[in-house]
């Protein structure tokens, strides 16, 4: 019977297009042991017929398989029905990296398109970000320009002092609409002061506690003067159409830092849009 060829290590290593330090990993794993160990040297001696076992190991790992999951792989005894589910949940985790990949290359055509229409980067940097629910206390009604959202929050503060809420988060402003003229001839806006409540309480007949719903949110940070919110929401608007969004809700606006003395140059407000992925 003719004896089998024993390669050492570094030859092994030649043959199988891999490295020694490759070899002495697989060892290590259990996936391919030396065919014989020389005690005196130390040796590993692999033989021929084991590359087979490696090239299997190295196809597994270029399909991104784990070393631990290639040790399963590599069991006879599996099923067919489990072989088929782990090649299935790879080729899930594959496309799902593709897929996110896919949406960071759209967001950098739209950064482009903007740097060019812009001529520099842009002034507001927009994220997405997903936001849970919340739980507030609220007044909604139609708010003329000459009393803005100020009277409700005064409103709103009131009653929840006299409930002994203390305000751990930032007030919320949803707009539902933009300054319109009335029919008495007022521009007026319908808009929701919102503030987050610790936990539940009762409402009244102004004050209604609800939850805002959470979502998928285009953000950005707005510093400075109320009066030029604006330009936040043009950038906002510019974002979701550059890359294939829709706003599907009330805008919010975050009051971060803001109190009554403060100079208006340093207040700080992020500004959310509501949106979802445009169908193709």
């Amino acid at each position: 019977m003719k004896e089998r060829i024993m390669l050492k290590i570094g030859e092994f290593a030649r043959v199988g297009q891999v490295t020694i330090a490759t070899l002495r990993h697989y060892d290590q794993y259990g996936l391919l042991k030396p065919s014989a160990l020389d005690p005196d040297s130390g040796y590993r001696y692999y033989s021929l017929d084991q590359l087979p076992r490696l090239n299997r190991i190295v196809a597994l790992r270029d399909l991104g398989f784990p070393l631990e999951q290639i040790a399963q792989l590599l069991e006879e005894d599996l099923s067919l029905e489990y072989l088929q589910g782990m090649f299935r949940l790879k080729q899930a985790q594959i496309q799902q990296v593709i897929d996110t990949e896919q949406a960071r290359l759209m967001r950098i055509a739209a950064r482009l398109r903007q740097i060019q229409q812009e001529g520099n980067m842009p002034t507001y940097e927009v994220r997405l970000k997903q936001v849970e629910p919340l739980l507030v206390a609220s007044i909604r009604e139609i708010v003329s320009i000459e009393d803005g959202p100020g009277r409700l929050q005064r409103r709103i503060s009131a009653y929840l002092e006299q409930q002994g809420i203390q305000r751990l988060l930032p007030d919320v402003l949803l707009w539902y609409s933009r300054y319109e003229l009335h029919d008495d001839g007022v521009y007026a806006a319908d808009m929701e002061i919102a503030i987050p409540l610790p936990s539940s309480l009762a409402g009244n007949e102004q004050v209604r506690v609800r939850t805002l719903p959470g979502g998928l949110m285009a953000s950005t940070i707005h510093t400075g003067y109320a009066l030029s919110v604006g330009q936040a929401h043009a950038a906002l608007h510019g974002w979701i159409a550059n890359n294939g969004y829709r706003l599907i809700g009330p805008v919010r606006q975050i009051y971060l830092q803001r109190a009554e003395h403060m100079d208006p140059r340093h207040y700080v407000t992020e500004m959310q849009f509501q949106v979802e992925k445009q169908e193709v």
